[in-house]
C-alpha cells in the first residue's frame, strides 16, 4: 500500500489543528545542546531523519505529522508533535531534533488567544442623501458570535480627510446572534472608507461604501397628472372611488366583486347582568345587534316566595331571570347558576357567560340592563361586506402579465389605501397624455385591493383606531367579556397557509385577545381567502405587493421561521434572490424621487431578516404556493429631526399631510413595480 493516502490525511487533520503563527518559532538548540521537553510536555518539534525507511516507519506506527516531508541534503525533515517520552524514543532511534516550532500552551493562554480571534466583516456598507444631508449605515458580524459582550465600532473618512466614528449593537433573533447595527449615521460628506475594530482586538479589512439604492426611475413629463387623494378614506369612500373609476375609465377598467363576503360592521348585542366590579353575567344575543337585538334588555328578580327554582321568560324583548329561593325566601342562585341556564334555555337567542372575577358568587337582583353591539359608526352600512378589487389594463384577458396591489390587511393602517388609490388613478388618468404610461397600461393587467379588511377598518375609524384585525370574534367563554371588545378579531396577515402557526411557525399567536391571533384554522376568515381566491383567478399575476405601514421597509420571502434554530422557509435561489433586491432598488429609488424619503438598506431584504417572523403571511402563500414574486411595504418611514438629530417615526395614522406624502412617494415605486413586471416579462 503507497504511504501517500496516510500521510496526506495526517498531514491535512493536523495542518487543521497546528497553528505555528500564534507563537513564535524557536530556534535550533546550539551545537550540541540536545533539544528536551518537560515531563508531560508536548511540542512541535522538526526533525531530521537517516532515510526513507524511518519515515515508512513513522508513519506505521501512527506519528502525529503535522506538515509534509522533504527531503534536503540526503536527509528527510518533518515535523510532527510529540511528548517527552515520544521525543526520547525517537532520537533513541536516530532521529535529530533541529528546531523546536511551537511549545504546548497553558489552557488559559489558550483562551486569549481564540478571544483574539476575533474577525470582523461587512454584511452592508451604504451611503445615500436625503433632502441634502449625507448618511452612511453599516452591518458588520464577528466570528465571535457566542460572547455578548463584544463591542463593535465603526470609523468612517471622507474624501477631505475628516473622520468620526460610531459604536454598533449586537442583534439576535429568536436566539441566534445576526449581526452588530446601527441606525442610519449623519455624516457631513460622503464616506469613501469605514473600517470596523472590535473590544477583542479583531479588525475589518476598509471597505468603501456602496451607492444606495443606485437606481433612479425615468423622469415624468411635462404634465404627469398626480396628487388624487384629499383625505383619509374610510372604507365607504374607497368603494365610493372604486365605483367612479370605474364608470370614468369603462374601456380601462373591470370592478370585481371578490367572492366571499365579510361579516360586515356588525357584532352581537351585549350587556352586564349586575355590576362588573361586584358580581355580573354577560349576556350576549346569538344574533347580531343589528338585527333586533339592539336594545333588548335583561334583568334579574327576587321572586318573592320560597323554594322556587331559578326560571325565566322572554316577553317584549325583555329577558327576566326569576332567581332561586331557598325554604326562608333568600335568594340562591350563583353567577354561574344563571349563566348556564340562560345559554341553555335560550341556545337560539341568548348565551351567557360568568363576568370574568364573578365566577360562584351569589347573583344580585339587577337590571334591566339594555344590550348593545357598543358600534359607534352611524354612517357605516351594518350588513355583509362585499370587498372589491379594480382591474386596470388596456387588454385585460389574461393574456399579459399581471401585478396585485393589496392594502389595508390590517385595519389601522390608514395611510394605505391611499397608496394603492393614487397609484391606481395615475395610471388611469395619465392614459390618454402621457405615452410611457400607455405603453404601460396597454403592456401589464393590473389587480388593486385598496382595502382587503373593510369590517376592521370602519371600526378603526369609527371606534378604536388601533384596531388591527378583522371583527370575527372567535372568542369563548370570559374572553368574550365586553371589556375585550377592542382585542377580538383575527391577524388577517397570520392566517395564510405557508409557513403558519398551524405549522409550527413563529409570530403568531393560539390566544384570539392576541394582536396576532391566527383564528381557527388556515384561510378561516373570508378576507384572506379573497386576496387567494383573486391570484387563484388569474394566474398570469406574477408579481405582488402588500402594501403595510409604518417603518419604511421594503422586503420579500421567507416570512417566517421555526424557533428551534431559526430555521426559516425556504430561501428563494440565488437568480431569484438577484431579481428581488435588484427590483427593489429600482422601487426604492422611485419612492425617493418624490421626496427624498429612502428606505434603509437594513429595511431591505427578507421579512424574517429585516423585522420578524410573520407566521401565515399573505406574501409567502403567493410566494411559495402560487409562484408569485411577493414583496411588502411599510410606507411611512421614520423622520430625521435636524435638530435633534435623532430618526423620529410617524405611526399608523399620522396628520394628513405625512399621510398624503406616504401615499404620492409610494404609489410612484407601485408605478415602479409595474415596470418591473413589464421588464421581467419582456426579457
Amino acid at each position: 500500500m503507497s504511504l501517500r493516502p496516510r500521510w496526506m490525511a495526517a498531514a491535512a487533520v493536523l495542518a487543521l489543528i497546528i497553528t505555528p503563527a500564534s507563537v513564535p518559532a524557536q530556534a535550533a538548540a546550539p551545537d550540541g545542546a540536545p533539544l528536551t521537553l518537560g515531563a508531560g510536555e508536548s511540542a512541535l518539534i522538526r526533525f531530521r531523519l537517516a532515510d526513507e525507511a524511518a519515515l515508512q516507519r513513522l508513519v506505521r506506527d501512527g506519528a502525529d505529522l503535522a506538515a509534509r516531508p522533504r527531503t534536503q541534503n540526503g536527509a528527510v525533515l518533518l515535523d510532527a508533535v510529540v511528548d517527552d517520552r515520544q521525543l526520547a524514543t525517537l532520537t533513541g532511534q536516530g532521529a535529530v531534533a533541529v528546531q523546536v516550532i511551537q511549545r504546548q500552551s497553558a489552557p488559559s493562554a489558550l483562551r486569549v488567544a481564540a478571544q483574539q480571534a476575533d474577525t470582523l466583516h461587512f454584511l452592508q456598507a451604504y451611503w445615500w442623501t436625503s433632502n441634502g444631508r449625507t448618511f452612511v449605515q453599516t452591518q458588520v458580524t464577528t466570528t465571535a458570535t457566542d460572547d455578548p459582550d463584544v463591542e463593535i465600532t465603526v470609523t468612517w473618512r471622507t474624501a477631505d480627510g475628516a473622520t468620526g466614528s460610531f459604536p454598533l449593537v449586537r442583534f439576535e433573533d429568536s436566539g441566534e446572534y445576526q449581526y452588530h447595527y446601527a441606525l442610519p449615521q449623519r455624516l457631513p460628506a460622503k464616506p469613501v472608507q469605514v473600517t470596523a475594530a472590535s473590544s477583542l482586538g479583531g479588525t475589518s479589512r476598509a471597505v468603501t461604501p456602496a451607492t444606495w439604492p443606485g437606481a433612479t426611475p425615468p423622469p415624468t413629463p411635462s404634465g404627469y397628472q398626480k396628487d388624487f387623494i384629499d383625505a383619509y378614506m374610510t372604507p365607504v369612500d374607497v368603494r365610493a372611488r372604486i365605483k367612479r373609476l370605474g364608470r370614468q375609465y369603462p374601456a380601462l377598467v373591470d370592478v370585481i366583486n371578490l367572492p366571499n363576503k365579510t361579516q360586515g360592521y356588525r357584532r352581537t348585542a351585549v350587556a352586564y347582568l349586575g355590576d362588573p366590579n361586584a358580581a355580573a353575567v354577560v349576556v350576549e344575543s346569538v344574533q347580531f345587534g343589528d338585527q333586533g337585538m339592539n336594545g333588548a334588555q335583561v334583568r334579574s328578580v327576587d321572586p318573592g316566595l320560597p323554594n322556587r327554582p331559578l326560571a325565566a321568560t322572554y316577553r317584549d324583548r325583555v329577558l327576566t331571570l326569576r332567581l332561586a329561593t331557598d325554604a326562608a325566601g333568600k335568594t340562591i342562585s350563583t353567577t354561574d347558576d344563571v349563566a348556564a341556564f340562560i345559554s341553555a334555555r335560550y341556545p337560539q337567542r341568548f348565551r351567557a357567560v360568568v363576568e370574568q372575577g364573578s365566577a360562584g358568587l351569589p347573583m344580585p337582583v339587577a337590571g334591566p340592563a339594555r344590550l348593545d353591539d357598543g358600534l359607534k359608526g352611524t354612517e357605516v352600512p351594518r350588513g355583509p361586506w362585499t370587498v372589491q378589487a379594480l382591474r386596470i389594463g388596456k387588454v385585460r384577458d389574461g393574456s399579459k402579465p399581471g401585478v396585485l396591489a393589496y392594502s389595508q390587511e390590517h385595519a389601522r393602517e390608514w395611510a394605505t389605501p391611499l397608496v394603492t388609490l393614487e397609484f391606481a388613478e395615475r395610471l388611469l388618468a395619465n392614459y390618454a397624455t402621457d405615452p410611457a404610461t400607455r405603453a404601460l397600461v396597454d403592456s401589464v393587467d393590473v389587480f388593486v385591493i385598496p382595502t382587503v379588511n373593510p369590517d376592521g377598518a370602519n371600526y378603526s375609524f369609527n371606534d378604536y383606531n388601533f384596531q388591527r384585525k378583522n371583527l370575527v370574534n372567535h372568542c369563548a367563554g370570559a374572553a368574550r367579556d365586553p371589556r375585550n371588545r377592542d382585542s377580538w378579531g383575527v391577524d388577517l396577515n397570520r392566517n395564510y397557509t405557508v409557513g403558519s402557526y398551524f405549522d409550527g411557525y413563529v409570530g403568531a399567536s393560539a390566544n384570539c385577545l392576541s394582536g396576532t391571533y391566527a383564528g381557527t384554522a388556515e384561510l378561516s376568515e373570508a378576507e384572506s381567502g379573497n386576496v387567494i381566491a383573486l391570484a387563484q383567478a388569474h394566474p398570469n399575476i406574477g408579481l405582488a405587493m402588500n402594501v403595510h405601514s409604518y417603518g419604511g421597509y421594503f422586503m420579500w420571502p421567507p416570512g417566517a421561521y421555526k424557533a428551534d434554530g431559526r430555521v426559516t422557509l425556504p430561501r428563494p435561489s440565488i437568480d431569484e434572490s438577484k431579481f428581488f433586491l435588484d427590483s427593489a432598488r429600482r422601487i426604492v429609488g422611485a419612492i425617493s424621487a418624490e421626496r427624498g424619503t429612502v428606505t434603509w438598506p437594513s429595511y431591505t431584504g427578507p421579512v424574517a431578516d429585516v423585522l420578524y417572523s410573520a407566521a401565515g403571511n399573505s406574501a409567502d402563500q403567493l410566494y411559495y404556493e402560487l409562484g408569485i414574486d411577493a414583496w411588502d411595504f411599510e410606507v411611512g418611514n421614520d423622520l430625521w429631526n435636524e435638530t435633534t438629530q435623532q430618526w423620529e417615526g410617524v405611526g399608523f395614522q399620522p396628520p394628513f399631510d405625512e399621510a398624503h406624502a406616504e401615499s404620492q412617494e409610494y404609489a410612484g415605486g407601485l408605478v415602479e413595480l409595474v415596470r418591473v413586471a413589464r421588464d421581467k416579462a419582456a426579457s
